[in-house]
């Protein structure tokens, strides 16, 4: 009788029984440290209040790199900042803005990204509305007596009150005539625009070579209290955006032959050429240290606000499911990185340059995490037109703690995606990227490159959900014993277009960016 063979297969059995306990005292362990434990609300503090907004091409956002090497040195995480580019240098200064007739009050605004500075003693101005014109010849005429004024660029908005808040209190004959008359005006105002040869990227140069003074803006976003704020596009003249209530008064005063004047003190310096960065942060596989799980989040932010939903929370979701898994799992399987990439609101410049320059960690990668859409609980996941995305992460999500995952809806293969976010990056080199994409919490209206964009929109019970679900998804990738498959669908016809889906390319960074 052959004794060794039941033995081998007792062996084997309690072997595999222990590792499945192995596997859930480890998940339990991140669950546990993340709720008990949890630094969230300190990092942000840190990151969102005490550093701010991180504009490429700042000093904040220089600090931003310093702060986060120097936060994963102390959790005893090996990190360093890459340079891959340079941008133009520029730091945001005071901005304040006062009517100054025919009545005098403080208005509500701030310079944009890169806007040049005033004298310390400011600009002093008529305001006057943009014309309406036949044709460009008409506009160039106009044109010939804006030297010396403030001339305001944005459609003034007929309501400042949102959809959600007419549908509530208003009739519905007054919400529809409401509509109706924004629709009418903003195409209107769009046909305009287009008469004088200019469009919204061109205007400001045509205005600034004009002589204007300095340019005022309202951008928007369809919320209270919230603009959207971005780049000025000018090289000698400030750009300012006023609040849609503080602008639609300037405007309506304009129109009306009530000449407001506006002084505005837009204080900035430009610091020419800088170095970028990414910051990445690694924790050495002890058995495949050549593959690669990469915790990935984009650390730049517009300046309007904070950068707090965009992507503060993305960045600390990553950052505390490191010091997670550097704490219960510090001997990962697999290589473990963290790349924190710069310059990401210009078109995925930090991803794409690790992309180009690590190629190792392309050819080695056994998947990445993305979060970036807001502060919301993760509720979505695509496979991203990987054929057999499904297997593997079924697999890994079959081990995330129910409470965490039983909102997750998952869509395989999906389609990839093509620039959205810097996971896009990595799709286009083939590699296994996916998007933990989040529940909206009037993420566009609201936060999305707005001034609102702060500390006090987090909802830390959902980025807590999400950076339990990260490390666990990391421990379970950094452990399967298979490596992914990069295997691609067949992506089919475009339903809109009728044309085959291509898979999306790799595109170069802009390493010198800022002209």
């Amino acid at each position: 009788m052959n004794y060794r063979l039941p033995l081998l297969l007792a062996f084997l059995l309690s072997t595999s029984i222990s590792g499945v306990w192995a596997q859930k005292d480890i998940v339990a362990q991140i669950e546990k440290e993340a709720t008990e434990n949890s630094q969230l609300e300190i990092l942000a503090h840190e990151l969102v209040d005490v550093i701010g907004p991180r504009l490429v091409g700042t000093p904040q956002m220089a600090q931003a790199h310093q702060w986060a090497v120097k936060t994963f040195n102390q959790w005893g995480i090996q990190a360093n900042n890459e340079a891959w580019g340079t941008w133009r240098g520029w730091e945001r200064g005071i901005s304040h803005i006062d009517l100054v007739e025919p009545r005098v009050v403080s208005l509500h605004g701030r310079q944009l990204a890169w806007s040049p500075s005033t004298s310390a003693k400011g600009v002093v101005a008529q305001a006057i509305p943009f014309p309406l014109v036949q044709d460009s010849v008409a506009f160039a005429d106009w044109l010939k007596q804006i030297k010396g004024k403030l001339v305001c660029i944005s459609m003034p908005q007929p309501t400042g009150r949102p959809d959600y808040n007419w549908k509530e209190f208003a009739t519905e004959e007054s919400f529809e005539q409401m509509k109706s008359q924004r629709d009418a005006a903003n195409k209107a105002w769009n046909e305009n625009l287009t008469r004088t040869g200019y469009d919204r990227r061109t205007i400001n140069t045509a205005l600034e070579q004009a002589g204007a003074a300095g340019l005022i803006q309202s951008q928007w976003s369809s919320a209270f209290g919230a603009n959207k704020v971005f780049s000025a596009n000018t090289k000698k003249i400030p750009v300012i955006d006023l609040s849609l209530e503080d602008y639609g008064m300037v405007y309506r005063m304009a129109e009306n032959g009530d000449k407001p004047v506006l002084k505005i003190v837009a204080q900035s310096k430009e610091l020419g050429k800088v170095p970028t960065f990414n910051t990445v942060a690694t924790i050495p596989g002890t058995e495949l240290p050549d593959e690669y799980v990469v915790l990935s989040a984009h650390f730049d932010s517009w300046d309007g606000g904070t950068g707090a939903t965009d992507n503060g929370t993305g960045t600390i979701t990553m950052m505390e499911a490191a010091r997670i898994l550097k704490k219960v799992y510090p001997n990962p399987k697999r290589t473990i990185i963290i790349g924190l990439w710069g310059s990401e609101e210009q078109g995925l410049n930090g991803s794409r340059a690790f992309v180009e320059d690590h190629p190792e960690v392309v050819n080695g990668l056994q998947v990445l995490f993305n979060q970036d859409n807001g502060t919301g609980r993760v509720v979505q996941i695509s496979g991203q037109g990987f054929l057999h995305a499904y297997s593997y992460l079924g697999r890994w999500l079959a081990e995330v703690p129910q409470d965490v995952k039983k909102h997750i809806e998952t869509t395989f293969p999906g389609t990839p995606g093509g620039g959205g976010s810097d996971y896009a990056s990595f799709v286009a080199a083939g590699a296994p990227a996916f998007s933990l994409s989040s529940l909206n919490w009037s993420y566009f209206n609201y936060t999305w490159h707005t001034n609102l964009d702060t500390y006090d929109k987090i909802v830390f019970d959902d980025v807590r959900n999400n950076a339990i679900l990260t490390a666990v998804l990391a421990y379970m990738a950094s452990e399967d014993p298979e490596k992914t498959s990069r295997e691609k669908a067949d992506l089919g016809k475009d339903p809109r277009t009728g044309k085959e889906r291509t898979w999306p390319t790799t595109r170069a960074p802009n390493r010198n960016g800022g002209e």
